[in-house]
C-alpha cells in the first residue's frame, strides 16, 4: 500500500438538501470518501438518511460553537450565545470568554456533548470531529472534544495544519501570512490533541482555497500528497445560493471538481489509499 493516505470530506452535511445532494453525488460519482455532519442543521434528518445508505461514506460531527444556533435551550447556555439566541458571532471574543470564565467552559462542554449525544442517536460511526470555522484551533475547545468525544468513539479530530510549500507547488503565490499563522496554532492544536490520545492528519488542505477548490487545484494536490494521512476538506453543493451558504463560495464549482475526469484521473495516477479516518486509525 502507499504511504500517502487521503481522506477527501464535504463539511457542512445537513446544513441544505443542495448540501447533502452533492455529498451523495460526489460520493457515489467521484472522489468524496467522507462528511461532516451538524447535528442541529435544518437539513440533518435528510443527511442522516441519505448517509444510511452510503454505507461506504464515513461520517463525522462537526461541531457548530459560531455561526449558528445551540442544541440546547438557550438559558443554558447564556454565556455563548447572543438575545437571539444563537452563538455569537465574534469567535475571538467569545474564545476569551469561553479562556476566562469557568462556568462559560461549563456551558462549552455540555453543548459539546449535547452534539456528540445527537450523533450517536443516529446510530451512525463515529470517524472524526472537527468545528465549524475551525473553533477547535482554541486550545479549551480541542481538550473539550477530545475529553467529551472520547467516550462516544471519537479517535480522529481535523486540525488545519496547510504546508504553504505543497501549495506553491501549484500556484507559486499561494500560502500568505495569515495563513501561516493559522498554522502555527494548527500546530499547537495538534499537539494537545494528539496527547489527549487522538489521531490529527499530518497535513490538512482547504484552507488557502476554502470555497475555491477547482479541479485544477484538487488534481494538483493529490499529486503532490506528501508522505503520511492528508485531508483535503470541501464545500460542495448543487446551488451556490441558499439559506446558510457563505457569501462568495463556488459551492457547484467545488462539487464540479470533485467528479471531473480530472481529479479522478489524477487519483488513479497517484496511487493513493483513500477512505475515512477510521480506515487508518
Amino acid at each position: 500500500m502507499s504511504d500517502r493516505r487521503l481522506v477527501i470530506t464535504a463539511d457542512d452535511f445537513g446544513l441544505h438538501p443542495a448540501v447533502n445532494a452533492a455529498v451523495e453525488i460526489a460520493h457515489t460519482r467521484g472522489a468524496l470518501t467522507a462528511a461532516s455532519l451538524m447535528v442541529g442543521a435544518p437539513a440533518v434528518a435528510e443527511a442522516v438518511a441519505m448517509a444510511r445508505a452510503l454505507p461506504d461514506l464515513r461520517v463525522g460531527l462537526h461541531i457548530v460553537l459560531t455561526e449558528g444556533r445551540p442544541l440546547l435551550p438557550p438559558d443554558k447556555v447564556p454565556r455563548l450565545v447572543g438575545p437571539d439566541g444563537a452563538f455569537h458571532n465574534n469567535m475571538a471574543a467569545l474564545g476569551a470568554v469561553i479562556f476566562a470564565s469557568r462556568t462559560a467552559r461549563r456551558e462549552l462542554a455540555a453543548e459539546i456533548e449535547a452534539q456528540f449525544v445527537a450523533f450517536a442517536a443516529t446510530g451512525l460511526r463515529l470517524d472524526h470531529a472537527n468545528a465549524h470555522k475551525h473553533f477547535h484551533v482554541h486550545p479549551t475547545i480541542a481538550e473539550a472534544i477530545a475529553r467529551i468525544g472520547a467516550p462516544f468513539g471519537l479517535r480522529a479530530v481535523r486540525v488545519p495544519c496547510e504546508p504553504t510549500s505543497v501549495l506553491a507547488k501549484i500556484e507559486p503565490d499561494a500560502g500568505p501570512w495569515r495563513d501561516r499563522l493559522a498554522s502555527w496554532w494548527g500546530d499547537q492544536a495538534s499537539a494537545g490533541l494528539r496527547r489527549a490520545g487522538m489521531v490529527t492528519p499530518d497535513q490538512v488542505f482547504g484552507l488557502r482555497w476554502s470555497g475555491h477548490m477547482s479541479a485544477r487545484r484538487l488534481a494538483g494536490l493529490i499529486g503532490a500528497l506528501p508522505p503520511g494521512l492528508s485531508e483535503v476538506y470541501l464545500h460542495p453543493a448543487t446551488d451556490s445560493s441558499f439559506a446558510g451558504s457563505a457569501p462568495g463560495y463556488d459551492y457547484r464549482g467545488e462539487l464540479a471538481a470533485l467528479t471531473s475526469d480530472e481529479v479522478l484521473q489524477a487519483l488513479a495516477a497517484a496511487r493513493v489509499h483513500r477512505g475515512g479516518f477510521h480506515d487508518f486509525v
